[in-house]
């Protein structure tokens, strides 16, 4: 089975998940945001192929011989990439089909793709409502109105793996990711940026927005888990959410981190000229339970101790100090 960008946050841990269930892994990333490193505990049992999947050729070998493929390729990163990047974004609609039509000619049976809470109406979350998949609607008029141009892109994707479905009888399915957080993930999301402040201990500490803005965070291998149950119980280009129902606030985010590092700051620094995106996120979890017997698993507690020690395990302070002034805005921060 092929993982594409399965060399990054979330892609290489789910082609770990799939080398530990006994797949055979083929992994395609170009490696603009991945990095060999998060593979560094299967590369010798997995197929790793450094590919432009923007490119024809270059595609079809790397879905050649696969009976199913993964697709997380994108180009994609945090709130600050994500508006200050939108035509690197709508690339994705290209990306996409490249793959789901070299896939179809060389006979993949089933594509699942990583889609994104990004697909939902933003008008909807300026209050707290859990999102529901029946929000977007593709026959309804009116039915979409997705978060810029990475939610367009996320939701064209979704309706082209439909189509395919419809007129090549591929099978499908798209999971709605939310707010993933987890080892290896970078400094242009909120968990890490704010982990890292923490650990090296910023003054006055900086949260983008009021920090009331909220977000149902999702543990990385919550995400791979319904990832991997999709790819086994859908077939018809159904999309399924794949997220916490909790609305945590950045600032209640924050103070976890502190008592978890054993630090607090003195003063807080609210960034109220930051993107900060959406006011509320966080996903209803119904179909995910009826269709594939998931909900969530990984506390908030647990999910953020396991992230600040993989942090800080790795942690280079140096280079960290000049991460968190300048690189927030970009996909890949940090080497």
């Amino acid at each position: 089975m092929l993982v594409t960008g399965g060399a990054s946050f979330i892609g290489s841990h789910l082609a770990e998940a799939l080398v530990g269930r006994g797949a055979l892994v083929r992994i395609a990333d170009d490696l603009s945001s991945g990095r060999l490193s998060n593979l560094s505990k299967i590369m010798d049992r997995v197929d790793f192929r450094q590919t432009n999947l923007k490119k024809w050729d270059e595609a079809s070998m790397a879905s050649e011989g696969c009976q199913v493929v993964f697709h997380l390729a994108a180009a994609n990163g945090g709130r600050g990439y994500i508006q200050s990047h939108p035509a690197s974004c709508a690339t994705n609609m290209a990306l996409d089909n490249i793959v789901f039509e070299t896939a179809v000619a060389n006979g993949v049976s089933h594509i699942t793709f990583a889609s994104s809470a990004c697909v939902y109406p933003t008008e909807i979350q300026q209050e707290k409502c859990l999102l529901q998949e029946e929000m977007v609607s593709f026959e309804r008029r009116g039915g979409a109105f997705a978060d810029e141009e990475y939610g367009w892109a996320k939701l064209m994707g979704e309706l082209s793996l439909r189509a395919f479905h419809k007129q090549y009888g591929l099978r499908t399915a798209s999971v709605r990711i939310s707010t993933a957080y987890g080892p290896r993930e970078n400094e242009t999301h909120a968990v890490i940026a704010l982990i890292a402040k923490a650990l090296l201990q910023q003054e006055p500490f900086e949260i983008w927005g009021d920090g009331a803005q909220t977000r149902g965070f999702t543990y990385v291998d919550d995400i791979v888990e319904a990832l991997i149950l999709a790819c086994e119980n859908i077939d018809d280009g159904t999309a399924v959410n794949a997220g916490s129902d909790q609305f945590v606030a950045l600032d209640e985010l924050a103070e976890r981190i502190f008592k978890l590092t054993n630090w607090r700051p003195s003063k807080l620094s609210h960034l109220l000229d930051k993107p900060i995106g959406v006011r509320h996120r966080a996903l209803d979890g119904t179909r995910a339970l009826e269709m594939l017997g998931w909900r969530p698993q990984v506390s908030l507690t647990e999910g953020l101790q396991k992230t600040v020690d993989s942090y800080a395990a790795d942690l280079e302070l140096n280079d960290l100090a000049h991460t968190i002034s300048e690189g927030l805005m970009m996909r890949r921060p940090r080497a």
